[in-house]
């Protein structure tokens, strides 16, 4: 005899319920919402209900925030996975593509602000010193604000 699915795909769960199951407080699940990242339907006491497959969604959410991950970067990810239905395989994939590019911009970034402080911090002169080395007469201070040394370079795919 087969066992029937304890859930049914279609299931819809209430705020209460998204949020036991994920950790995330109703008032961030309502913020999500606003934010394009998940979406739910409405009773006709005009109670939030959450289909099944944004448990995925909110996890990954979860999960890209512990990692510092904006949350525009997270939209970016989702911006082609459907939200009025359960996302087939392909379109979890096509996202997973998508996410990849963009992590591997961060890990980049990351890298490349490891080794400028490391080249900062090991010369030993723990001062200014070495910035007229690295940047004489403040030349980079021309190019705009912030760490230029350690903009992204335009040979790092976008992700787009």
């Amino acid at each position: 005899m087969t066992e029937q699915p304890k859930h049914a795909p279609d299931e819809l769960l209430t705020v209460g319920e998204m949020s036991r199951r994920t950790g995330v407080a109703p008032s961030a699940l309502r913020f999500y919402e606003e934010l394009g990242l998940i979406a739910s339907q409405r009773t006709g006491g005009n109670q939030r209900r959450y289909p099944r497959h944004m448990l995925r969604r909110v996890s990954l959410v979860v999960v890209a925030k512990r990692l510092g991950i904006p949350l525009g970067d997270v939209q970016q990810a989702f911006e082609h996975v459907p939200l009025d239905r359960t996302p087939s395989h392909e379109d979890w994939q096509r996202a997973s593509r998508r996410w990849k590019r963009r992590l591997e911009e961060r890990r980049l970034g990351i890298e490349r602000l490891e080794r400028e402080l490391t080249g900062c911090i090991g010369c030993g002169c723990l001062s200014m010193k070495a910035c007229g080395l690295l940047n004489p007469d403040d030349a980079l201070g021309d190019d705009g604000t912030g760490a230029r040394r350690l903009d992204v370079p335009d040979d790092v795919p976008s992700g787009d």
